[in-house]
């Protein structure tokens, strides 16, 4: 089942279980698809959304509801920071399971083999690697400076 099923089959059981908030979060999945495959109709033809353009936007939903979440909870209003990590509850359903520290090792180890990265400049080519196989997997920001200190 690809990842558009599977959200709007959430979103249809989140309607007959009256569940509110998480209704709330899969329509606001649904609707930043809708909003790419809009944006993609003008460009060259291809409407379709993939999965990993679909895991790339749950990606950005859940780094935003973080920093919102961080930002509320400094600012003292823990009800809208407890709100912010529901939603990221509801979204990382969706997402594939993290790989947790050792895995990440190995797979930044595994990418500088694989693109054959010597230097600080091969960055680039290995965190390209990186996103190509472990998309919604890990976080990005985080990987940046691992990568840097394995190639540094």
């Amino acid at each position: 089942m690809d990842m558009k099923t599977r959200i709007a089959t959430g979103l249809k059981a989140a309607m007959k279980n009256k569940e509110a908030e998480r209704l709330s979060t899969l329509r606001l999945i649904n609707a930043a698809i809708k909003d790419m495959d809009i944006a993609r109709r003008g460009e060259d033809g291809d409407t379709s959304v993939t999965d990993d353009d679909v895991l790339q936007i749950l990606g950005r939903m859940v780094k935003q509801r973080r920093e919102s979440a961080r930002a509320y909870e400094e600012g003292g209003r823990l009800d809208l920071a407890e709100r912010e990590l529901a939603e990221i509850d509801v979204i990382e359903e969706f997402l594939p399971k993290q790989l947790n520290d050792k895995e990440v090792a190995a797979a930044i180890a595994a990418a500088v083999a694989e693109t054959g990265a010597s230097s600080i400049r091969d960055m680039g080519k290995v965190m390209g690697a990186l996103k190509a196989k472990y998309t919604g997997q890990m976080d990005f920001g985080a990987v940046g400076p691992m990568v840097k200190n394995q190639l540094g």
